[in-house]
């Protein structure tokens, strides 16, 4: 437990607030904010993300900024897959292209656990990305937050 506010919506989830919490952690991911983003974990939040695994905000926030500086034009969609009392499992794609204007789109898959202040204590990501064509992208919202109207991952038959 921590001693920070909480940060809604709280567990034990239901449908309407896991999905809530999905689209809030889409929110701040699309910000590309590493800082605030790592204010959504506990202070000691471990995290399993390819080959590496950050430990704590400081590290988080730093693997944010290396993810960030190299994924340029970042876009993405989660898509709530299952939930309990306090875990959240999700599905997301990403968008980005590298510094030499090369796209790709990454697959994923999130195993999410939160503390009862609503601060995700533990993150497990499976990762696999393809190159893609520039003709082939299909998030093309503006940099930042994904519009309400913009279709989701299994509208996109993603």
């Amino acid at each position: 437990m921590t001693n920070e506010a909480p940060r809604s919506p709280l567990p034990p989830f239901t449908e309407e607030t896991a999905r809530e919490k999905v689209r809030l952690a889409e929110d701040g991911w699309n910000g590309r904010n590493p800082a605030k983003v790592a204010l959504a974990y506990t202070p000691d939040s471990q995290w399993r993300n390819r080959a590496e695994f950050p430990k704590g905000r400081k590290e988080i926030e730093e693997f944010l900024t290396r993810k960030w500086n190299k994924e340029m034009d970042y876009r993405l969609i989660k898509e709530l897959w299952a939930f309990t009392s306090n875990r959240i499992a999700v599905r997301y794609a990403y968008e980005y292209r590298d510094d030499s204007g090369h796209w790709f789109r990454a697959y994923g898959n999130e195993n999410w656990e939160f503390d009862e202040n609503g601060l995700m204590a533990h993150r497990h990501a499976s990762i696999n990305e393809k190159p893609i064509s520039e003709e082939e992208r299909l998030f093309h919202w503006p940099l930042g937050r994904r519009p309400d109207d913009h279709p989701g991952l299994s509208d996109l038959g993603l």
